[in-house]
């Protein structure tokens, strides 16, 4: 599992942010476009994509990308 793959599945869960403005130490919730149905989708990808089932507490408790990044891999 890559870092930069991760990221590029992440930035895909959006419509309107620009893919070049997410990087691992971005603060995913201050996004614009952050809201609750992209949680969703961020969660179906992770489970899709790693075979990894995230909780609404791991989506809450990480701040940037990496941090999720980090909780993926660990239960992968």
């Amino acid at each position: 599992m890559k870092l930069e793959d991760f990221i590029m599945n992440f930035a895909d869960q959006f419509d309107d942010t620009d893919v070049n403005t997410i990087k691992a130490d971005t603060l995913y919730k201050e996004l614009d476009e952050w809201n609750s149905l992209v949680a969703l989708s961020v969660i179906s990808m992770v489970d899709d994509e790693y075979g990894v089932a995230l909780k609404g507490d791991d989506i809450r408790t990480a701040e940037t990308i990496q941090d999720l990044f980090n909780i993926v891999e660990s239960r992968a």
